[in-house]
């Protein structure tokens, strides 16, 4: 017959069925799509956080200052509770770190240098030394003021200066250096700014005087073994001092 004459090849391939290859085009849109609706969620989250948000002019993104929290305190020390924005660095992770201002109301040889050294040995505490030692500082109400906000805005820097983490700042104020030739604008600005005013007086007058004039004294004599008669050396002396003060 006609058939026997025919052969059949029939191979592997004939009884597997392929499905047809699905086009490259198709899977890189896809990929495309999915890596761009990544990207726009990502992108949403990140100006959340940084407090970016976008006004009415198209195009045009406008910055906003993140709002520190409220610290847990009572309300009435709430105006002494301070976030200085530093021109010269920024305080980075700290900027939220509450800053209280303070300063030192004194005269000369009354135990406020011991005073502030305690001050300075705690790490996030400066205060930076008799500021208004130098006469153009204190010249009119104006320098004053423009002393006082570079201190309190973080931007005076010292030996007693510490990290963007300060807790408190502030400074010595002698009587005699501009505070009595400026009371009202001083009280007004403590009153406004809400700094601390610490007053550290010598109980004891007569030995004041007498730490006047050892200072006096160490001034116009050389010493040969360092030491000044005028400054305690140990805390056996600091002791002494404050029991008989």
């Amino acid at each position: 017959m006609a058939d026997d004459d025919l052969c059949y090849c029939f191979t592997k391939d004939s009884f597997l069925g392929k499905a047809p290859k699905k086009s490259p085009l198709l899977l890189r849109m896809v990929v495309v799509v999915l890596l761009m609706a990544c990207s726009l969620y990502i992108s949403s989250v990140c100006l959340k956080q940084v407090g970016i948000v976008s006004v009415d002019t198209p195009g045009i993104l406008k910055v906003v200052e993140r709002q520190c929290p409220v610290p847990n305190i009572e309300p009435w020390e709430i105006p002494y509770v301070h976030y200085p924005k530093p021109k010269m660095y920024s305080r980075a992770e700290c900027e939220c770190n509450p800053v209280r201002y303070f300063a030192i109301l004194s005269m000369q040889r009354s135990g406020s240098g011991w005073f502030e050294t305690l001050l300075n040995n705690h790490t996030n505490v400066s205060s930076n030394g008799e500021i208004f030692s130098v006469k153009i500082r204190r010249r009119n109400d104006s320098t004053i003021v423009e002393t006082l906000d570079r201190v309190y805005n973080l931007d005076w820097l010292s030996s007693a200066s510490k990290n963007e983490c300060t807790a408190a700042v502030g400074f010595k104020w002698m009587l005699n250096q501009g505070v009595m030739q400026h009371p009202d604008e001083v009280v007004e600005y403590f009153r406004t700014r809400g700094v601390s005013a610490i007053f550290l007086f010598r109980r004891n007058l007569l030995r004041r005087m007498i730490s006047v004039l050892a200072n006096e004294y160490d001034r116009g004599v050389k010493l040969l073994n360092g030491t000044h008669k005028s400054h305690v050396h140990s805390p056996h002396e600091v002791l002494h001092s404050c029991l008989t003060d």
